[in-house]
């Protein structure tokens, strides 16, 4: 784990930065099937590896490269051993199929120069080990701790670890990654419906960097906060970010108001404002108000055919007097119902 100390890059940030490691090993009952990791520097990915594919930033040498592999390789022994003491804990009963373990450690270093860490397991989305900074001690079950680490010593190891080494790396990373991990890309957006009738309007950003952003509706000019749903900030697999907010309007107050979707963004020069009028239909052709006539127009013929089709109906019955085929009906069973026609 003392890959990123390779790099040789001196010099230390000023303000406040995090690193945090991410390691999530995938189980079948008590078996090890497969190990990744991800790195990140301030919301920023720096590391990753899957087992077969390694990627970091810098662009790594075969040395780290094969620096980084043996690492992994540690990791592994450590999970198999971890997953053994599981097998064998009461409060872990359910250890068959397929189960996720992560281990995530991290480190801060703030304006005033003082640190900060955290280190944790997670099984199945559930915490049962974590790192006591203060007093470099386990916060876990005793079968665990004593099984894990009975004289102390790993905990030791990893007080130390994250109030130092981990630092350094940090210091390091900024240094030798600063353009990308500080760069700024601005966000592609688009403003969408699944289909015509939709009540759910989608103002989506996309490929944005950093992962701050703020997405906002307008109603002739003034601000929605009623019936909006904003999403998760979610990765993208560039190392870039997207969000999506969604509101829920009729088609009615679509075509009589005008809405308008707002994307601010420390890349863009001034907030990014899309007009809802000129959304695009997933699920059909055109966009806009041209779209929604469209639509109506589809709706009013629709409605036509049904109301035509009631009318033959009821003059056919009537033209037959309810006598001319009565053995049809009672073979049907049932009387045709008019808004069944179509």
């Amino acid at each position: 784990m003392t890959l990123l100390i390779l790099f040789g890059c001196g010099g230390v940030s000023a303000v406040t930065q995090s690193l945090q490691l991410c390691y999530t090993a995938f189980v079948q009952g008590i078996n090890l099937t497969k190990l990744t990791a991800a790195g990140v520097v301030n919301e920023a990915q720096f590391i990753y590896f899957n087992g077969n594919v390694c990627k970091m930033i810098p662009n790594l040498t075969a040395e780290d490269e094969a620096h980084w592999t043996d690492c992994m390789q540690g990791e592994r022994e450590d999970f198999k051993f971890l997953l053994s003491i599981i097998n064998e804990d009461d409060n872990f009963n359910n250890t068959k199929g397929a189960h996720a373990v992560q281990w995530t450690y991290s480190c801060d270093l703030k304006d005033d120069n003082t640190t900060g860490g955290n280190l944790q397991y997670v099984f199945d989305g559930k915490d049962f080990m974590s790192l006591n900074l203060t007093s470099a001690t386990w916060i876990t079950s005793t079968f665990i701790k004593t099984k894990w680490d009975g004289n102390g010593k790993k905990a030791k190891y990893w007080k130390d670890f994250l109030e130092r080494e981990c630092i350094n790396w940090l210091k390091k990373v900024m240094k030798c990654s600063r353009e990308i991990l500080e760069r700024n890309v601005h966000p592609e957006a688009l403003v969408f419906q699944k289909h015509w009738f939709s009540p759910e309007v989608v103002c989506h950003a996309t490929g944005f960097f950093p992962k701050a952003v703020t997405i906002s509706w307008t109603k002739d000019g003034k601000e929605v906060h009623e019936d909006v749903e904003l999403r998760e900030t979610l990765p993208n697999q560039d190392g870039s970010f997207q969000k999506r907010s969604i509101m829920n309007v009729s088609a009615e107050e679509l075509q009589k108001h005008n809405y308008t979707c707002v994307i601010q963004h420390s890349s863009l020069e001034k907030e990014l404002v899309l007009n809802v009028s000129e959304r695009q239909i997933l699920n059909g052709s055109g966009g806009g108000s041209d779209g929604w006539k469209f639509g109506v127009i589809v709706a009013v013929a629709v409605t036509l055919f049904v109301v035509a089709a009631v009318l033959m109906f009821f003059w056919k019955k009537r033209k037959s007097s309810g006598a001319e085929k009565p053995q049809e009906v009672q073979q049907n069973g049932t009387e045709l119902h008019p808004l069944n026609v179509c």
